[in-house]
């Protein structure tokens, strides 16, 4: 499927553009992989370094980017409210200057281009669970517009290049993503509640923990947005790519201390502003259209992703 075929991936030191890179070199691509390394970790690629079908290049996408290429894979941003919020006005940049640069080597090149977008532009959604028909509620000026706005808005662009100049584009809304590579600092609630019980430490749970997420293992979520890559011409989307199954944070923080085999105890904080209070996808586009659903089991995912960053705590703690 890939044989000469060259691919940008932006954002691909990063947790889920990292994944990406990997998975591509070993069908056989010839990988880009694209990152400034704000959040991106050079050894999340460093076993690709090497590879006759993988280059890595330190780049911003907040700048054009020159170069040939079949497909792209647009997954430059930070992605976890700590990261994002560090940097606000950063953050916009990434989704909204890295779409017009990215939007614009595709349509130069005739490259498919898929942007990864995220279930956070459905907001504090009052439809349950969330089709990709729903428009969302989303605070325009709260802390987390910064993504939100932004990712709403690099959708925007994405449409009005396809119905413009006929880009050929993709859309996928990724909903909650968790395995290797993840950051131990990046703040969401899976890394916070398997650090947080490695180390001991009282696992923070923002609110009474009975909102609802839904948690997808990495490589499912990767072959979803490979599938919608290479699905019908007449797929753009959006597209739901996410777990349809429900838990509760407190759930997962029982689930995380019982697999980890802490004694860690719970503690409540105050729920962060414009939280959502759930979040699911309605997937039925994915498994009509793609033949795609996630197949690995919450308690499977999260004992591989345990087993992660149990090394890379152990590592850290090494002297020298």
């Amino acid at each position: 499927m890939y044989r000469r075929k060259r691919i940008l991936v932006t954002g691909g030191a990063g947790f889920l553009g990292s994944h990406l890179c990997h998975r591509l070199v070993d069908d056989g691509a010839y990988v880009l992989c694209v990152d400034n390394f704000f959040t991106g970790a050079h050894e999340n690629v460093a076993s690709l370094v090497g590879r006759p079908n993988f280059e890595l290049i330190r780049h911003d996408i907040t700048f054009p980017l020159y170069v040939e290429v079949d497909e792209i894979y647009n997954f430059a941003c930070p992605a976890s409210p700590v990261h994002y919020q560090w940097d606000a006005v950063q953050t916009v940049k990434a989704s909204v200057l890295g779409a017009i640069n990215m939007l614009g080597l595709a349509k130069r090149t005739k490259a498919r281009i898929l942007q990864a977008s995220t279930s956070e532009v459905y907001g504090n959604p009052t439809v349950h669970p969330q089709p990709e028909s729903y428009f969302g509620s989303v605070n325009p000026i709260g802390p987390r517009a910064c993504y939100d706005e932004g990712k709403r808005c690099a959708e925007t662009l994405f449409f009005d290049y396809h119905r413009q100049h006929e880009t050929k584009i993709r859309v996928a809304r990724i909903f909650n993503t968790y395995g290797p590579n993840m950051s131990p600092d990046d703040g969401r609630v899976v890394s916070n509640f398997i650090v947080q019980a490695l180390n001991g430490e009282p696992l923070t749970i923002y609110g009474d923990g009975n909102q609802s997420r839904s948690f997808c293992y990495v490589d499912d979520l990767i072959e979803g947005c490979i599938r919608l890559m290479n699905g019908p011409d007449d797929l753009i989307g959006p597209v739901n790519i996410g777990n349809p199954c429900e838990s509760t944070v407190r759930e997962l923080a029982e689930m995380t201390i019982a697999l980890t085999g802490s004694r860690s105890v719970m503690v409540k904080r105050p729920l962060p502003t414009d939280d959502p209070i759930q979040r699911c996808p309605d997937i039925s586009v994915a498994r009509a259209q793609l033949d795609w659903e996630p197949g690995v089991r919450l308690e499977d995912g999260l004992q591989k992703t345990i087993d992660y960053f149990r090394g890379v705590l152990m590592s850290h703690s090494r002297p020298g």
